[in-house]
């Protein structure tokens, strides 16, 4: 199998490339430059730790801890230096000149004008020196953590006088209290844009007086993410997760970023003193955090994609009755294609309906203003019973979800977290309400997060159904939920038209599999089509192997993690895996088994990944609305006819750009929308 690793480092490098592609609009190739640059950083925050961590081990260790005794710590450190490489080369010989031709300048490693000098200066003196606090090295030596993580700073040599002796000191650069970039006055018609680095760059002498600066090198450093939950924690999870929280920023350095030409004897100073080995020092550009590029200004030229409104099912919308439609038939959503509004409707109605009893719900990641939440807050005011399981440990989302857990507990809503060992992944809920005198329950389940916010740019499936069976199965898992003890030791929950992490979900995925090899060795037509963010899970990998040996045909949308290798002769020869990566952030799951109309079709909240199948709680719904299937089945196709923003992974994992043999570029999440839009 494939290093989950480096497959990563694959998806990244295809975002990469994104913000290489001159078809892209120009803001937007800032905005995957940005993404890039972020999702680096939290993969030195998550991932690199361990990498490094097992490289120092034996091979014997390493075989028994990640099932083989490969040492990949020099190839990511490889393919990383080459993808920084690639995000310089772009951003200075492609970005830079086409933001030239639209008349705005970028002071990137640029001498600033003349003319701009007094103008950085007052910025410097009104705007930004309050924030400034210059510590010097060789008066806190004893201060191993004075870098946060994250955060900019620069590392200046200065000498007291032509012969004195060499002082070093760090300066933070205040990106997090003020600009990142700034809007110079415009000169001969062009717009100016200067980072707030080199403004406080250029302004150095009013910190240091009487002192001659030597030398300016930027670094950033990154820390340790983690939260380190004990096994037998028993007291509070949230203050424990606060806890955990105010240490992260203070953390054990995961990674020092420093500018290239940075003097080898500057670099051991620095590495001990911030306690960082080798292998975690990388060479970097001048400037550090370009994630901030989706801040960079836009001077209303409108170098960005064009805005498509989400369509709006005039039959949902004109009832004005949720509840009511549902009672008639199921709704399925493709987001962000299609208005979120819906789902919107579904909670407010059921915060102000004197019908509605209780609610059930799980949180992972919510808006920060969030209207569902509100919609709950309303709902426990209003004395209806309101149930709210709450996931503590959203990797980076804690706080946010921390701060509405109180302000939830405080309006009566009934909050319920999870044990420090397992996240609750889930994306459902459940209204209940007295209908002419008996209960009616009505359900809603995800593939993404209640959140109205990535509604707009994540591609997610949401079902909204009255199915008796669903309900059924939905609220055993709410009463699981809220008693918390191993899924083994409730023997009468069972669940059919659900799948269920920790119950039935791995048995019923791999039944699924075996339908499709029995068919295939019965000379009839086998496939398996699977849309996933990630597919890791050694157990699953293997059965699809298997499939693929028995002569089942299998299409895999795999967007990030990939630890399948495709087209091997003798063992994944029938399998192909694909990848996407455009405006919308693929975030969908759907498993799609058999062909024509026998299909099983299943969307839901579970990446096939080992944390998911084995340490969450993650579900997947067979979806049973003839409509709604078919409507799954034409979305993949029309994702795995793309050949215009795809790429196909190849047995040596390389990422081949899919060839267009028709005269027709089919762009999948352009067709998608234009196919939704017709169904309007």
């Amino acid at each position: 199998m494939y290093n989950r690793d480096l497959s990563w480092l694959g998806f990244n490098l295809r975002v990469l490339q994104e913000a290489a592609d001159p078809e892209v609009p120009l803001y937007e190739r800032l905005k995957f430059l940005s993404i890039f640059s972020s999702n680096l950083d939290e993969f030195f925050r998550v991932r690199y730790t361990e990498i490094i961590a097992l490289s120092v081990l034996g091979k014997k260790t390493r075989k028994e801890i990640q099932g083989n005794d490969n040492n990949i710590a020099e190839e990511v450190q490889d393919e990383i230096n080459r993808q920084l490489h690639f995000f310089g080369s772009i951003l200075s010989t492609e970005i830079l000149p086409a933001l030239r031709e639209n008349k705005i300048i970028f002071y990137y490693s640029d001498t600033i004008r003349e003319e701009h000098q007094p103008e950085i200066r007052e910025i410097f003196l009104s705007d930004i020196l309050s924030f400034i606090q210059p510590i010097y090295l060789d008066e806190n030596r004893e201060k191993q953590f004075i870098l946060e993580n994250n955060k900019l700073y620069f590392v200046v040599t200065l000498q007291e006088n032509v012969e004195g002796r060499l002082r070093q000191a760090i300066v933070n650069i205040p990106s997090e209290k003020t600009k990142r970039f700034f809007s110079l006055t415009p000169l001969d018609g062009y717009n100016y844009v200067i980072f707030l680095d080199d403004i406080v760059r250029e302004n150095l002498v009013y910190l240091f007086p009487g002192l001659h600066i030597i030398s300016v090198y930027s670094i950033k450093l990154n820390r340790d993410a983690e939260l380190h939950l004990e096994d037998d924690y028993r007291g509070n999870l949230l203050q424990k997760i606060e806890q955990q929280l105010r240490k992260r920023d203070f953390g054990p350095p995961s990674r020092l970023l420093f500018q290239q030409g940075m003097p080898t004897n500057l670099q051991l100073l620095l590495s001990a003193l911030f306690n960082i080995t080798n292998d975690d020092m990388f060479v970097g550009g001048r400037y550090h955090n370009l994630k901030d590029l989706t801040r960079f200004p836009d001077f209303g030229k409108g170098l960005v994609y064009k805005k498509s409104k989400p369509l709006v099912s005039s039959y949902v919308m004109n009832s004005g009755d949720i509840f009511n439609i549902l009672l008639q038939e199921d709704i399925l959503l493709h987001l962000p294609y299609q208005s979120y509004n819906p789902v919107l409707s579904f909670f407010n109605q059921a915060a102000v309906d004197v019908n509605v009893t209780d609610i059930y719900i799980t949180l992972y990641r919510v808006a920060e203003e969030s209207h569902i939440i509100n919609a709950l807050i309303s709902a426990a005011k209003n004395g209806k019973n309101v149930i709210a399981f709450i996931e503590l440990k959203a990797r980076f989302d804690e706080a946010n979800n921390i701060k509405w857990s109180r302000i939830m507990k405080e309006a009566g809503v009934k909050i319920i977290y999870s044990s420090p060992l397992i996240k609750v992944h889930s994306k459902i809920a459940l209204v209940r309400k007295r209908n002419n005198g008996r209960k009616q329950s009505f359900a809603v389940l995800s593939t993404g997060n209640f959140n109205e916010i990535t509604a707009q740019y994540y591609t997610d499936h949401v079902l909204m159904t009255t199915d008796k069976v669903i309900i059924t199965e939905l609220l055993q898992l709410f009463k699981f939920l809220q008693v918390k003890h191993s899924p083994k030791k409730d023997k009468k929950i069972e669940f059919k038209s659900l799948l269920v992490s920790r119950f039935n979900m791995n048995e019923e995925l791999k039944k699924l599999i075996v339908r499709e090899i029995d068919k295939a060795k019965k000379g009839e037509d086998a496939l398996i089509r699977i849309k996933v963010n990630n597919l890791e899970e050694p157990g699953f990998i293997n059965e699809l192997y298997k499939a693929s040996n028995a002569g089942v045909k299998i299409n895999l949308i795999v967007r990030s993690i990939c630890c399948l290798v495709p087209g091997t002769p003798g063992e994944s020869e029938n399998i192909k895996v694909m990848r996407i990566v455009d405006r919308y952030l693929e975030h969908s799951r759907i498993l799609i088994f058999g062909t024509k109309d026998n299909a099983e079709v299943l969307i839901g909240s579970a990446d096939l990944m080992t944390r998911n199948l084995y340490y969450r709680i993650e579900v997947d719904v067979r979806i049973k609305n003839e409509r709604c299937k078919k409507e799954l089945i034409k979305y993949f196709t029309k994702q795995w006819d793309d050949n215009d923003k795809s790429v196909m992974l190849l047995p040596g994992f390389e990422q081949q750009k899919i060839i267009n043999t028709s005269s027709e570029k089919i762009n999948a999440q352009q067709s998608i929308y234009n196919f939704l839009e017709t169904r309007q």
